[in-house]
């Protein structure tokens, strides 16, 4: 099963409402269902997605997302019985995660029951499959590394090093490595000295990547 896909994109289009990017990943083209949110902010060189693959007879769909979080929650959506991929992708492009969860914890019907191909029993269902997962979801996000607050790091790069650290924690590693490997990922784009672009054209998520699996390899 595909985790997640790095790559530059090739192209973008929309068919029957639904967004896809054409990634090529070492040779081979993946074609991916993503958010809208994602498709208005997407970099026009590189993305890296955290993947949803659904296998079919004569096919593979493949729906990515920007945060591990996200996907994670497609999954669970998934898992409910009468919920489809667009159902979930619907839900996941009109509001975002915190809403959604909230609206869980509360129960609230009418939020649901808005969302079209949801009725009344089908949030029943949902309210009663997902609300033990979002408590639990919530206790694995006080997990997250906590970051320096540092005025030149501005939304991409922080995105940046957010997939770093998923992409870390997915190998396996424990917080506490992360955590080093973060702070050097940090201390390298500090004492770069570069403006905002030429560090992210100069510390891609490939090389930000190896650098931390080589740091860790070597403190071990």
């Amino acid at each position: 099963m595909i985790s997640w896909i790095s790559g530059e994109i090739v192209d973008t289009w929309i068919k029957t409402k639904k967004i896809y990017v054409l990634i090529n990943c070492q040779g081979l083209g993946y074609e991916v269902q993503v958010l809208e949110s994602l498709e208005k902010n997407l970099d026009k060189n590189k993305i890296t997605l955290w993947i949803h693959q659904i296998k079919k007879e004569d096919s593979d769909l493949f729906f990515g997302f920007k945060d591990k979080e996200k996907r994670d929650f497609f999954r669970d959506l998934l898992q409910v019985r009468g919920i489809g991929p667009q159902i979930s992708m619907s839900l996941l492009n009109k509001y975002d995660l915190k809403k959604i969860f909230n609206s869980i914890r509360n129960e609230d019907k009418e939020f649901f029951n808005s969302i079209p191909g949801i009725g009344q029993k089908m949030t029943e269902r949902l309210f009663l499959e997902l609300k033990n997962k979002i408590a639990v979801t919530s206790e694995i996000n006080k997990d997250s590394i906590e970051k320096p607050n540092n005025t030149k790091l501005k939304k991409e790069i922080k995105n940046l090093i957010d997939d770093v650290d998923l992409a870390l924690k997915s190998l396996s590693y424990s917080l506490k490595e992360r955590k080093k490997a973060i702070n050097l990922i940090l201390t390298k784009i500090d004492q770069s000295n570069l403006p905002i672009q030429k560090v992210l054209n100069s510390f891609t998520f490939e090389v930000l990547l190896k650098d931390s699996l080589d740091f860790l390899d070597k403190n071990k």
